[in-house]
């Protein structure tokens, strides 16, 4: 509460939030939608891969000629960071890139806001304390579905309860996993010329449906909240929104979950392939217990769905508008030096697990490609086996056949031990070390 209001002192003092957004794509062009409505932001600097085509995009989403033309586009990264900036906005998606420009902003002694969130997962716990270190906030985007949830989980725990699970929905199926680009419209109902006319990458949509995005967004989760990650990754249970209390709880209890405080992903559809009833696709949730009989009696009081005991209940937010909501973080950052969540440890890894049977001498291709999807791993346990995260299975050759289902290794890949990501990711792992 009150971002407004120190917004609107700012604006008064006639110094706005300045900030630089890296990559203009959907995440990004939702963002710059609302910064003309937005007075005390400015955008004023706009880094893309193809500068006229962020150019497009701003005045795809309204923005009037004389603040496209005061405003910088450019391909040069090192722009973001110059004097008058205050936050940087990175939005590209790609892990390597993200974790390169997190450092340079962090150096730069600007805040940053991780919309990567596959950078987040390849290095963000080590990132995140060097910004602390740094004086500057390292944080997840609000909008999307890891801080809305973190967001939850912490009003949860602040007000005395104890957080059973927490997540989010999606539309799943066991044989997603192994869906590829080439028919992934499919499952969206669109036809391949349907999509491209939109604009809609398929390799992108493609890793929100092979279950490797919830992967992702669900260890973004647990090292910003320190829950648990499933031993054996993601269950995504079919549950609409009025049975999270009866589904996600403990087994002994009657419910899903192997125990209590762990992350999960609800699907919006039956295993048959029918339409959950109140379904949460697009919402976060978090169930939490009653802890005494007084509060159990208050959840029925007040109307709380719970299960059949009455002691959980379940909290959610239904929708989740990514970019439109990101002032929240870049606010935040500015005005309270507060993240929108942000990694505290090394819970929660994403693996590389085969599509298909590969051989040695493949070229893997990275999330939602063709060759790996990435499943959800505790942290200490993809250490313990070596697994090759998701975010450095891109444009790596096989050294070894692996079979259909198999995780992936870092000995099953040609490996530069110079990259810098590599280094980098590395070197989270040793000081992390799958914090349990």
């Amino acid at each position: 509460m009150n971002l407004h209001r120190l917004l609107n002192a700012r604006l008064a003092a006639g110094k706005p939030v300045n900030v630089a957004l890296i990559g203009a794509g959907k995440f990004g062009s939702m963002f710059l939608s609302q910064v003309p409505h937005t007075p005390g932001i400015e955008v004023p600097v706009i880094v893309d891969l193809d500068p006229e085509r962020a150019r497009e995009a701003c005045r795809t989403v309204g923005w009037d000629a004389a603040r496209i033309a005061a405003t910088v586009f450019t391909a040069d990264a090192t722009r973001a960071t110059s004097g008058h900036i205050e936050v940087i906005v990175e939005a590209t998606g790609n892990p390597a890139v993200g974790i390169t420009h997190a450092r340079a902003a962090i150096a730069a002694g600007k805040h940053i806001v991780m919309v990567n969130v596959e950078a987040d997962v390849l290095a963000g716990p080590l990132l995140a304390e060097e910004a602390r270190s740094a004086g500057v906030v390292y944080s997840l985007a609000y909008g999307d579905q890891p801080a809305l949830t973190a967001e939850m989980v912490d009003w949860a725990r602040a007000t005395g309860f104890r957080v059973i699970a927490a997540g989010k929905g999606t539309k799943y199926l066991p044989a997603y996993h192994d869906v590829t680009p080439s028919d992934v419209w499919h499952h969206y109902g669109l036809s391949a010329d349907q999509a491209q006319s939109a604009g809609m990458n398929p390799q992108m949509f493609n890793s929100f449906l092979d279950g490797t995005k919830s992967a992702i967004e669900m260890a973004a989760i647990a090292n910003a909240t320190g829950l648990d990650v499933p031993s054996e990754g993601l269950l995504f249970p079919p549950c609409g929104v009025d049975d999270l209390p009866h589904v996600m709880r403990p087994r002994g209890h009657g419910g899903v979950l192997e125990k209590s405080g762990v992350v999960e992903v609800v699907s919006s559809l039956e295993r048959d392939g029918r339409p959950v009833f109140r379904d949460l696709r697009w919402g976060v949730y978090v169930v939490l217990e009653a802890p005494n009989d007084y509060a159990a009696d208050c959840f029925k009081q007040y109307g709380l769905k719970t299960d059949s005991s009455g002691r959980y209940a379940a909290m959610y937010k239904p929708y989740h508008l990514i970019g439109l909501e990101l002032n929240i973080s870049i606010l935040s950052a500015a005005l309270r030096k507060e993240p929108t969540g942000a990694p505290l440890n090394f819970r929660g890894d994403v693996a590389s697990v085969a599509k298909r049977d590969l051989r040695a001498g493949e070229m893997l291709d990275g999330e939602g490609g063709y060759t790996v999807w990435g499943k959800l791993m505790p942290a200490s346990a993809s250490l313990k086996a070596g697994a090759l995260p998701i975010g450095l299975a891109h444009r790596v050759k096989l050294k070894n056949d692996i079979a259909h289902g198999a995780v992936m290794r870092w000995s099953d890949v040609e490996i530069d031990a110079g990259n810098e990501t590599i280094r980098t990711r590395r070197a989270m792992e040793a000081k992390f070390g799958g914090a349990k």
